[in-house]
């Protein structure tokens, strides 16, 4: 049974967390990076699927070639950061089950079409990019996720060697620099979207 998180914790990573558009000076380490993906990973997927595949940018070569796939203002942004990270999703995951979830034969269940694997590949892969930006958060760092990029791109320049993969969305992270965001927008209260059956 879990311990509820003080204050602190839920600012961090939810009350006062914010999406940023530019970072403090500061490297991202691949140490820092494994630290994340050593707590993604723990993030519940359906049967235990894990189908999210990471692609992290952290030289300026790859965060230029991801800038190059970007839209708007996106291209500076990935730039500037000190990291970027392609969250990408496998639609062949399946192949792994045997040994991610060994107490059934899972495989069997996704055998066929590609197209029968998607809902579940993005359901799931979406998942752990969320998990991503809390654990980015849980371990003192900001994140930008955005959609602004070309799919087809990304995919030809991060994916061509996993043909199975698609890109999810993608997301630059470091210490965030105040002065790149604007006021909070609104957040409904709990009558405006929700029922209670």
């Amino acid at each position: 049974m879990g311990t509820p998180l003080d204050d602190a914790a839920l600012d961090t990573l939810f009350r006062t967390a914010r999406t940023y558009n530019g970072y403090l000076p500061g490297d991202v380490t691949q140490a820092d990076i494994e630290a994340i993906y050593d707590l993604v990973k723990m993030g519940p997927t359906s049967a235990n699927q894990q189908p999210a595949r990471f692609v992290w940018c952290l030289s300026q070569d790859a965060k230029d070639k991801l800038a190059e796939c970007a839209t708007g203002s996106n291209p500076d942004k990935i730039r500037a950061a000190p990291a970027a990270v392609v969250i990408g999703m496998d639609l062949n995951f399946h192949v792994e089950l045997p040994w991610l979830f060994p107490h059934t034969d899972a495989k069997s269940w996704f055998e066929g079409p590609q197209e029968k694997r998607r809902d579940s590949a993005f359901r799931n892969g979406t998942l752990q990019g969320g998990y991503f930006i809390m654990a980015a958060r849980a371990l003192g760092w900001d994140t930008g996720p955005m959609s602004g990029f070309d799919p087809a791109k990304v995919e030809a320049a991060f994916f061509a060697d996993q043909p199975s993969v698609r890109v999810n969305f993608i997301s630059t992270f470091g210490k965030g620099d105040p002065a790149t965001i604007f006021g909070r927008s609104p957040r409904p209260d709990f009558g405006k979207f929700n029922k209670i059956g």
